[in-house]
């Protein structure tokens, strides 16, 4: 592979990482419109995973056809969990943890995912990890510290705690497994299969069933601007998870889990800006701060990728320029 070969397969990576971040980052506002008008927590990730299936399994089908299918068979178990831990898991537990504690607080228990990657890897596989990923971890952690305003507001709820934790468990997980994934399973097929598992896995918490359907015909208000509940639905659903998951499939497979987690941190930022434009709500000089040593946090973990050859990740699993297309 040549240098070129690798300074694209680099620069694709990080712009898609920065993508699933910005995507993932509007699913808070547009999620808390939802449950305004009658959803709650459970049903709104239910419809967002759901829809993402609806739309995923018929474009697998179109581009893919059958022969990607039976590609997949034998990885079965790590697709399993793929949908049940890093879809359904990482987004039902963290929004059991934002119903007991500060949603600053319960964002940052789930961006320490990307810390339990770089611990899992140096002391479970045992195998060195760059230091400038460990940097760029540790310097988003602080700036997200700032952003989130940890220091206000902390209150410490066990179930809370735990459901947080648990989310960066799964959060970490997703990364992990991903990473494993990378050359085996086509990303656009990973993708679907974790959108139809973390489905039905959601389906015995959310009861949809019971969704209050009329309200998506209502209006939502989103800060002096207002939209029919279904189009913020749709948004929620094609923007913020089948764009956001495929994006930060595609990431992985192009740089590693550490370097990608961390970069992923810049949805904290995106977070906040959007919450800013879309709600009105106002952003401190200290969270702006904050947003500002995030980004440099991303950019020194980036750094990773172009100090050691990024076809080699940095648990040490092989990425082929191939499977990493979509």
């Amino acid at each position: 592979m040549g240098d070129g070969n690798v300074s694209r397969t680099r620069t694709w990576g990080i712009g898609l990482a920065i993508l699933s971040s910005l995507c993932f980052g509007g699913s808070g506002p547009i999620g808390k419109a939802l449950i305004g008008v009658g959803f709650s927590p459970l049903q709104a990730v239910w419809l967002r995973i759901a829809g993402s299936a609806l739309v995923l399994v018929p474009l697998v089908v179109a581009l893919r056809g059958t022969t990607r299918l039976r590609a997949a068979r034998p990885f079965l178990s790590q697709l399993i969990g793929y949908g049940v831990a890093g879809v359904a898991g990482c987004q039902a537990l963290y929004f059991v943890a934002a119903s007991r504690l500060p949603v600053g607080i319960a964002i940052l228990l789930e961006f320490t995912g990307p810390v339990l990657v770089l611990l899992w890897i140096r002391l479970v596989r045992r195998t060195p990890v760059h230091r400038t990923a460990v940097l760029g971890v540790a310097v988003a952690v602080a700036g997200l510290a700032c952003v989130v305003q940890i220091w206000s507001g902390l209150r410490l709820d066990a179930v809370g705690l735990l459901a947080g934790l648990g989310a960066a468990a799964c959060q970490a997980t997703y990364f992990l497994l991903v990473e494993g994934l990378t050359g085996a399973v086509d990303p656009l097929v990973m993708t679907a299969a974790g959108s139809v598992v973390g489905t039905i896995v959601l389906t015995a918490l959310a009861a949809p069933w019971a969704i209050p359907w009329h309200a998506l015909a209502t209006t939502v208000d989103l800060g002096g601007h207002s939209a029919p509940a279904w189009v913020l639905a749709g948004w929620l659903t094609l923007v913020s998870t089948v764009i956001a998951y495929l994006a930060g499939v595609a990431a992985v497979q192009r740089l590693s889990a550490p370097v990608a987690g961390a970069i992923c941190y810049a949805e904290a930022v995106f977070a906040t800006l959007i919450a800013w434009a879309v709600l009105g709500e106002s952003l401190t000089a200290v969270q702006l701060a904050g947003g500002a040593i995030v980004l440099a946090g991303a950019f020194i973990a980036q750094r990773a990728a172009t100090e050691e050859h990024p076809a080699v990740a940095a648990a040490g699993v092989s990425v082929p320029m191939g499977a990493a297309a979509l």
